[in-house]
């Protein structure tokens, strides 16, 4: 199967889980698992949240910031991977000069 995130329109989120400014993402969602493409420009950051249902994988592809996962501070740069497990909580700040681009993987449970 293939996901063409060129004709998925991008979605605003102001203050996504209580972040600063907005979160830009292209998602596809099959009712078992989120696919999606994020944004977050200098600046802004996605809210503390804990993975209830399931997990998060995130894959830094453009850009550099940093997760806040169980309250440990880790700086994300290009090729970078960030995995929060179910149970646990992060968020995403992007404290650099560019857009902060990743793409992540949510599975439900």
């Amino acid at each position: 199967m293939k996901i063409d995130f060129n004709s998925i329109e991008e979605a605003i989120f102001p203050n996504f889980k209580g972040g600063k400014k907005d979160f830009a993402a292209k998602m596809y969602f099959d009712g078992m698992n989120r696919i999606m493409k994020g944004r977050l420009i200098p600046g802004a950051s996605i809210g503390m949240h804990t993975h209830d249902a399931g997990s998060e994988i995130m894959f830094i592809t453009k850009g550099s910031g940093h997760v806040i996962y169980d309250g440990e501070t880790i700086p994300l740069t290009v090729g970078d991977v960030h995995y929060c497990p179910k149970g646990h909580s992060h968020s995403l700040v992007n404290d650099g000069q560019m857009d902060l681009e990743f793409s992540a993987v949510v599975p439900q449970q």
